[in-house]
């Protein structure tokens, strides 16, 4: 059975990432880069579907504590026995010659006996690699992928594992590092451990001492966006959801989706939060991927895409992974790239308008590339479409969608007035005030005092916390005041604020999933926008707990369990994370600027 949610924790090189359990077991890791194949998918099974522990003897374990080092995604876990205490040191190197993990193992009090369960299982758990001893390792070949570990521990063979018993002293450090290669080409070269693990945290300090924020919040933010970081893919510039598929919104349920892809909604997000702590580089390489990624008709845009920009995405099941905690069915791929989500096109036109802003240079074809999908916007804004939840049901005209086609207009008109882009701005106006004038009076219910999900329902909808947010009205019109009100009556939990109110009728798919953590940050934001400062700091404090213990967070949370759930760990809500904490520091944040813009 894997662990529990909250009990891994992440190291990547930018290119991919793993997951390490408390346990010492790293159970999901898919190589060469986020979408490949998983070589290890105990996540989604069992230890015999791929893992890797090195752990003491689990009988002889009487307290583990684990952290980052400070800035950095170098993790350190320490193990407390009777005999002694040792600390494993997990990192994925940066810029290596192939993809590889290292790890240590440091003596720190006594003599501690480790054991080594090394359990490769390619194309996610069900192929058995062809294995051979080296003089400083084995080798593991099946189909295209290769894997070379290097220890200087003797390894042996029992029941398709490789395992290995040693001992550690106090003072001691004993290496293992574990590269992926082409089965066809010729092995990497070795990676010295020491140095891999030096640079890498020297690399991640620089990195994260460029973030602008300083707020009382700065360490939480900080890890925010080094987790940010690390599930963009470096190659091009892409920002994949989260690193892994099928971990369940409901334990148990078969809402189990694959988001190791980039949705240009969540990629957006991310950007704004990026762009605003400081980090331009990462913008001017997401924009450079954006073209590349969209560079078709705009009636052709899709709301996701592999790293490198791939558009087919087929989704398949994976029936022999029995899913985490028997949620099932596993999927890979994901079916939305057939989608129409109307919004997705009013997040692309603000994150370039913040791209502008925070003075990103200036880049033609980025503004005929907006163009282009703001002419689309013009011609297919009272559409309907599946929204920013990707419902699996019918296609509606959801108010979210149609707010978000006024952001596209409307950052259109500023990017004319504020930056003197050419373009039809008379005519952008018009279709602006039109957008405006029919969600106000056919996605606002009077009766209910608040903004519906879709046109003609009586169902609320937390993305409708967005309004204020992007500046389509204050935070503080009665309308808004109520449909914050609506929310806070029917769609929380313990505080936490769930999507929607999930039916088969709306989603074609049985009810019931955990609260969705971005959504509760929305809340918090607005309570802020609204004055309401003291209940807004504690709606986000108590968001801060739910943190892991290394400050990660997953896409929904169960306060029924109490436990996190939903992919892992979720940009989105990390990208929530560290917009509110600006939010809430005096001199304003993301909701201001976007408010006031």
């Amino acid at each position: 059975m894997p662990a529990r949610i909250e009990d891994y924790a992440l190291i990547g090189n930018c290119e991919t990432v793993a997951l390490v359990a408390r346990n010492g077991s790293i159970d999901w890791l898919c190589l060469p880069r986020f979408d490949a194949p998983a070589c290890f998918a105990a996540l989604l099974g069992t230890p015999e579907h791929g893992r890797w522990q090195i752990a003491p003897a689990a009988h002889e374990i009487r307290a583990v504590r684990r952290r980052y080092r400070p800035g950095t995604l170098v993790l350190e876990t320490d193990f407390e026995t009777d005999a002694g205490a040792v600390t494993v040191i997990d990192t994925m190197p940066i810029a290596t010659e192939t993809p590889t993990i290292v790890r240590v193992v440091e003596g720190k009090r006594g003599r501690v006996a480790m054991r080594l369960d090394l359990v490769v299982r390619l194309d996610y758990g069900s192929l058995i690699p062809w294995v051979r001893r080296t003089f400083d390792g084995i080798r593991a070949i099946g189909g295209a992928n290769g894997l070379r570990l290097r220890t200087p521990i003797p390894l042996r063979g029992e029941r398709f594992h490789t395992v290995a018993d040693f001992s550690v002293a106090a003072g001691q450090r004993v290496p293992f590092t574990l590269a992926w290669y082409p089965s066809s080409g010729p092995e990497p070269s070795a990676v010295e451990s020491e140095p891999a693990i030096e640079m890498t945290e020297r690399w991640w300090r620089a990195w994260s001492e460029r973030c602008t924020y300083d707020g009382e919040w700065r360490e939480a933010v900080v890890r925010s966006l080094i987790t940010l970081k690390a599930l963009t893919y470096a190659p091009t510039g892409g920002l994949v959801a989260a690193p892994t598929t099928s971990v369940p919104e409901r334990l148990g349920g078969v809402r189990n989706w694959d988001y190791r892809y980039c949705w240009l909604r969540d990629a957006t997000f991310a950007l704004y939060a990026l762009m605003t702590g400081g980090y331009v580089d990462e913008a001017r390489a997401w924009r450079k991927w954006l073209l590349r990624a969209i560079a078709a008709q705009p009636s052709q845009a899709q709301v996701v895409y592999g790293v490198a920009g791939e558009r087919l995405l087929p989704e398949w099941e994976v029936p022999w992974l029995p899913g985490y905690e028997g949620s099932v069915p596993a999927r890979v791929g994901n079916a939305v790239t057939s989608q129409f989500q109307l919004d997705v096109l009013g997040e692309v036109a603000d994150a370039l308008h913040c791209a502008r802003r925070v003075g990103l240079e200036a880049d033609e074809d980025a503004w005929r590339v907006e163009g282009n999908l703001v002419e689309f916007v013009e011609s297919a804004w009272q559409q309907p479409d599946e929204g920013i939840w990707e419902v699996r049901g019918p296609r509606r005209l959801f108010t979210h969608s149609k707010v978000m086609a006024w952001v596209a207009l409307d950052r259109a008109v500023k990017a004319v007035e504020r930056f003197g882009l050419e373009g039809p701005v008379g005519r952008w106006r018009a279709v602006r005030a039109t957008i405006h004038e029919d969600v106000c009076r056919n996605g606002f219910d009077r009766g209910l005092g608040a903004f519906v999900q879709y046109y003609g329902s009586k169902l609320l909808d937390a993305s409708l916390l967005m309004i204020p947010l992007v500046g389509f009205l204050p935070a503080t019109d009665p309308r808004m005041l109520g449909t914050v009100d609506a929310i806070r009556k029917h769609l929380t939990s313990d505080g936490l604020v769930a999507r929607y109110q999930s039916t088969p009728e709306l989603d074609g798919l049985p009810p019931g999933e955990g609260a969705f953590l971005a959504c509760t940050f929305w809340l918090a934001d607005n309570l802020a926008l609204q004055g309401k400062q003291a209940e807004a700091r504690a709606l986000f404090e108590r968001l801060l707990d739910i943190r892991n213990d290394v400050g990660l967070l997953s896409e929904q949370y169960d306060p029924a369990e109490r436990r996190l759930v939903g992919n892992f760990p979720q940009a989105f809500s990390h990208v929530g994370l560290i917009n509110t904490a600006r939010n809430l520091s005096r001199r304003g944040g993301p909701a201001e600027h976007r408010k006031d813009d």
